[in-house]
């Protein structure tokens, strides 16, 4: 259990759970395992390796883009995705999950169309949306959950 003044950050590389001061959470930091930093600025890939680490164990929340290679929407928003993880970071963590190859976990969130965006704080679903969206409308969107990890 954590305490209001530190948070669980869980490592983009290696997946270590990191506890981080709170007011230290926007100077970066590195994780204490792998010596990388904990936040790019840039989304993460997540896999069945990676998934429950992120959306389950951090103190964060985790906004994941629900993609595929072949829908043109989800290229098309791709740039606005990883311009809203720069301006997101560290209040959440972005995450890139492609449905084709991560079937079982679109299949448990039941994603029925692409790109959908889905916020999750402590393992549960808090908030969903469906569609392409320009970065400032992510960005918009995502912060009324920052903070629903803790």
């Amino acid at each position: 259990m954590t305490n209001s003044s530190s948070r669980i950050i869980i490592c983009p590389h290696c997946t270590a759970a990191n506890r981080v001061p709170t007011d230290r959470l926007g100077a970066g930091g590195k994780c204490g395992k792998c010596h990388k930093p904990l936040f790019a600025g840039s989304p993460i890939i997540l896999t069945s390796a990676n998934f429950e680490a992120h959306a389950a164990r951090s103190d964060i929340p985790l906004l994941v883009d629900f993609w595929a290679s072949w829908c043109g929407p989800c290229l098309q928003m791709a740039p606005a995705f990883e311009a809203a993880a720069s301006q997101l970071e560290p209040l959440m963590r972005l995450g890139k999950l492609d449905t084709e190859a991560q079937q079982a976990i679109a299949g448990r969130y039941a994603i029925r169309s692409i790109p959908t965006l889905i916020v999750i704080a402590k393992g549960k679903e808090i908030a969903r949306q469906s569609g392409a969206m320009p970065p400032s409308a992510i960005v918009s969107w995502a912060r009324q959950f920052a903070g629903m990890g803790a």
